[in-house]
This record gives structure tokens, sequence and C-alpha cells, in this order.
């Protein structure tokens, strides 16, 4: 119970992180399944013009997404990101900081593959940019890059699905404010426990 008070400020309303840090992590999500269903989807869409915008559509955002997780690695490490007091201690802590730390790391992963992809391809940009490729013709390294950033891809979708499981399981089960931490700023505390 001190756990869940020592997380309300002194006004009586849950303890959040600023309002950067929650438009950053709603961004991140939002973008994390926009990639993902480009890169399922990907095959359903003809060869010629429109794939190429497809393929550079999931490009541009892989760019944005790696851009907002820089700017969220920066933030934290540079002390501007101020957590609310933590829920859980103990084993649940440990298994949240181990899953934030997993999803950045399998965030840089995808995202570094999927820049070694593009270059290995030479992908066209929108029809604008010629990406010169550092591997021309090497269809098995490119094979092998494309099925471990999807493998990545995946994972991360496991992961964020797991992470946002757990949140709405301390919502509805442990009945405390870890969810709301992260939820935008609405007029009133509207969210049912």
């Amino acid at each position: 119970m001190s756990n869940l008070l020592a997380a309300l400020s002194v006004s009586g309303r849950v303890a959040r992180y600023d309002r950067v840090s929650i438009a950053l992590h709603w961004i991140t999500a939002s973008l994390v399944l926009v990639l993902w269903s480009i890169g399922q989807t990907i095959d359903l869409v003809p060869k010629g013009p429109q794939r190429t915008d497809y393929i550079s559509l999931h490009i541009v955002f892989g760019v944005l997404l790696g851009l907002v997780v820089i700017v969220r690695l920066v933030r934290y490490l540079t002390g501007q990101v101020k957590p609310p007091p933590p829920v859980d201690h103990g084993f649940l802590l440990y298994v949240a900081k181990f899953t934030h730390g997993l999803l950045y790391v399998l965030l840089i992963a995808a995202i570094a593959l999927g820049v070694k992809l593009t270059w290995v391809r030479g992908d066209l940009v929108f029809g604008l940019v010629q990406l010169t490729s550092f591997a021309p013709g090497d269809t098995v390294l490119r094979h092998s890059i494309g099925k471990l950033h999807e493998t990545v891809a995946n994972a991360i979708l496991l992961v964020a699905a797991l992470h946002a499981a757990a949140a709405l399981f301390h919502h509805y089960v442990l009945r405390d404010s870890t969810l709301r931490h992260m939820l935008p700023r609405f007029r009133k505390e509207s969210l049912p426990l």
C-alpha cells in the first residue's frame, strides 16, 4: 500500500512520466506496429513503383524510429527522464527493467539490420534517391540479413505484447498505478480500475 501511495503526487493525482517521455513512448509503439505491418504485407504489393514506394515508406518510418530511439536514449542517459517511483520491488522490478532493456536492444538491432539491408540491396527511395549497393548480386547476404531483420522485428512485437499485457495485469489485477504512469494526461482521471 505504501508503494501505491508513494506513486501518488501531493495533489492525489497519479505521478506520471513527463509529457515528452509519454509522447515518445507512444510514437515508438505506433512506429513499431506500422513498420511490422508493412514488413508483413510487403509481398502483397505488386512489384514495380508501388512496391518501391511501399519499401520506401518502410525505410522512412524505420529512420524515424531510429531517431526517436536515439532521442529517448539521450534523454534517459542525460537524466532528462524522471520516472515515477516504482510500484514493484524485488523480482517484478527486475523483470520490468530487464524487459525495458531488452526492448531497447531489440529496437537498436532491428534498426541496424534494416540499415544494413537497405544498403546491401541498394534501394531506390521514393524514386528519388538511389542508394548504392555494397553487395550487388549477393542474394545470400541479402536473404540472411532480411531473415534476421524479420526475426528481430517479430521478437520486438512479442516482447512489446508481453510488456503491454504486464501493464494491463498491473492495472486490472494488481490494481496499481503502473499503467497510468505512461498514459497521456486527460482532463479527468477517468480510466476505470
